[in-house]
C-alpha cells in the first residue's frame, strides 16, 4: 500500500483516482487539439499524447488492483470498473488516430478531423464536471445534464465523421481515403467512448439520488 492509499481511506481514494483519470483525459483531448493548431509539430504532440495515455494505463491499473483488495468502495464495483474501461478507451483510441497520423504521413489534417478534437475537447471536460457532481450526495442529480451534453456532441461527431466520408469518397484518391477515414473513424470512436463514460456516470446519479 502507497503513501497515497494510507493517508486517503480506500473508499475515498477511488474517486481521487477518478478525478485524476478524468484530468488526465481532459489533458489528453487538449493535447489532440493543439496537435492540429500546430501540426509541424506532430511529433512532439504525438509522444505527449503517448505519455498521457500510458499515465492513464498506469491509473487504470491502480484502480484495478485496488478494486481487487477493496471490501468498501463509494460507489457499485461495475460501476468504477465500467468508468475506468471507458475512460481508459478514450486515450486509447485518440492515440491511436494520432499514431495514424504519424505512421501514414498525413500531411494535411482536415477540418474535419480538427473539429472532432474540438468536441473531445468539450465532452471531457463535461465529463470531469459531471464526475465532480456525483461524489457529493446533493450534486448527483447535476450530473445528468452533463450526460445530455456529451451525448449531444457526441451526435454532432457523428453527422461529421458521415460528412467527411461521404466528401472523402468524392475522391479518387484511395491512399488518402484509407488513411483520412481511418483517423476519422478513430476520432469518432472517441466520441463514442465519452458517451459510455456519461451514460455510466449518468446512471450512478440515478440510482444514488
Amino acid at each position: 500500500m502507497g503513501f497515497r492509499e494510507w493517508i486517503i481511506p480506500q473508499d475515498k481514494a477511488f474517486f481521487a483516482w477518478l478525478d485524476e483519470v478524468a484530468a488526465n483525459a481532459v489533458a489528453c483531448a487538449d493535447a489532440l487539439a493543439a496537435l492540429f493548431n500546430d501540426y509541424g509539430r506532430l511529433t512532439e504532440h504525438r509522444q505527449k499524447v503517448k505519455d498521457l495515455e500510458h499515465k492513464g494505463d498506469q491509473l487504470s491499473h491502480t484502480i484495478f488492483d485496488a478494486l481487487t483488495r477493496s471490501f468498501i468502495t463509494p460507489i457499485d464495483r461495475e460501476d468504477l470498473a465500467a468508468l475506468t474501461h471507458a475512460f481508459d478507451d478514450i486515450l486509447d483510441y485518440i492515440h491511436a488516430a494520432v499514431n495514424r497520423l504519424y505512421l501514414y504521413e498525413v500531411r494535411n489534417p482536415t477540418p474535419a478531423m480538427a473539429r472532432l478534437a474540438q468536441l473531445l475537447q468539450a465532452q471531457t471536460r463535461e465529463l470531469q464536471s459531471a464526475l465532480g457532481e456525483i461524489q457529493n450526495p446533493r450534486t448527483r442529480k447535476a450530473a445528468l445534464k452533463h450526460s445530455i451534453e456529451v451525448n449531444r456532441l457526441e451526435n454532432e461527431a457523428d453527422t461529421i465523421l458521415n460528412e467527411a466520408v461521404a466528401e472523402l469518397f468524392k475522391t479518387s484518391d484511395a491512399i488518402r481515403i484509407m488513411r483520412h477515414k481511418e483517423v476519422l473513424e478513430h476520432l469518432e470512436t472517441a466520441t463514442d467512448k465519452c458517451e459510455d463514460v456519461a451514460d455510466v456516470l449518468a446512471d450512478i446519479a440515478r440510482k444514488h439520488s
